[in-house]
């Protein structure tokens, strides 16, 4: 198995970011909407006779059109019951269309070719915001195709789903507005504060904790202008810094200049000494890896110039040293704990 190290150069100190990149405006954001329907159309690779709950659609289906119908009575493996989701934008309006999502709940084996009936997308509150109706796209390639695998079971319907609800957002008569944070940090609130009340001459925006700023409308100004240019300041940023390692894929992320103290770690039949140096050490059987980075391949030690000690270097050094994937990630997770590495270590 093939280690990744992505190091990247998280910096410790600020950099600039505009103000919308680095928050969101509180209620301004998509909302879930869902529905059950039918997919019809499809070429004996629809659900099959053991899928009940598609046999009773289907006579459902029938019956609002006059047709009464037994469903032990349906064959058909031309239909597919589905489950059909979208995202409603902020400030939709009534006639916009949205893209949706059809995914197969049944046993269809594919949804290629078929057409999704009107089905009412409603949220969370049981009302229906939307209409969704339309051909079925799956991508990639089909049984005779060329191209990328595709996943027949859920297709999307481009631009079939039909606003049939707004929700209302009255940013004409709102004083108030409030910005958070995407990542939580009290320098960063009290710079986006700063930045706010220096553009306007006057203290209308509050940091009241660490992720939340208030923000109260200046004279003069519509709410959606007032959040045009507030969104459009440039702030300091403060960029945390920190381990990120995936264990289901091997891969460490971390910053090129994470410090790492001195530290021994044994891991399994594998030992590694870390040192830091004023001039560095190098000992027979050693390998130079730069002027600040030497390995001593016979004692699994790891020289480094003062200064140098870092994430980066020590990743590179237990590659060298033959370190699988497994045994680096332990190793770091063993620094973190002996206080070796003073950043967030955060697996996922």
């Amino acid at each position: 198995m093939r280690i990744l190290i992505a190091l990247f150069c998280l910096i410790t100190f600020s950099q600039a970011a505009r103000i919308s990149e680095v928050t969101n405006v509180v209620g301004v954001r998509d909302n879930q909407i869902i529905g059950y329907s039918l997919v019809v159309g499809l070429k004996k690779t629809g659900d099959g006779t053991t899928s009940k709950f598609t046999l009773q659609s289907i006579a459902n289906m029938l019956k609002a059109m006059n047709i009464d119908m037994n469903p032990v009575d349906i064959k058909s493996k031309n239909v597919a019951a589905v489950v059909v989701t979208a995202k409603f934008a902020p400030f939709a309006r009534r006639g916009d269309a949205l893209d949706v999502t059809v995914s197969s709940i049944g046993d269809a084996k594919s949804l290629e070719g078929g057409t999704l009936l009107m089905t009412p997308l409603k949220g969370v509150d049981g009302k229906i915001y939307a209409l969704a109706q339309g051909p079925i796209s799956i991508g990639g390639k089909n049984e005779k195709g060329a191209g990328a695998e595709s996943h027949p079971t859920v297709g999307l319907v481009y631009g079939g789903g039909l606003v049939e609800r707004e929700i209302n957002q009255d940013m004409v008569h709102m004083h108030t507005a409030t910005l958070s944070l995407k990542s939580s940090n009290f320098t960063n609130a009290v710079a986006i504060q700063n930045v706010i009340n220096a553009k306007y001459h006057s203290s209308i925006a509050t940091a009241i904790d660490p992720r939340t700023i208030n923000l109260e409308l200046p004279a003069n100004k519509t709410m959606v202008e007032f959040l045009a240019e507030v969104q459009n300041l440039d702030i300091n940023y403060a960029q945390d810094q920190k381990i990120i390692i995936n264990e289901r894929t091997g891969t460490i992320v971390a910053g090129v200049d994470v410090e790492v103290q001195p530290v021994v770690v044994t891991q399994g039949d594998m030992t590694v000494k870390i040192l830091s140096q004023n001039a560095v050490s190098k000992p027979a059987g050693s390998v130079t890896m730069d002027k600040s980075l030497v390995i001593g391949l016979n004692e699994n030690e790891v020289y480094t110039e003062k200064g140098t000690t870092t994430v980066a270097n020590i990743a590179r050094s237990l590659q060298k040293l033959g370190a699988t994937p497994k045994e680096m990630i332990s190793i770091f997770q063993a620094m973190k704990s002996a206080g070796a590495i003073s950043v967030d270590l955060e697996v996922i």
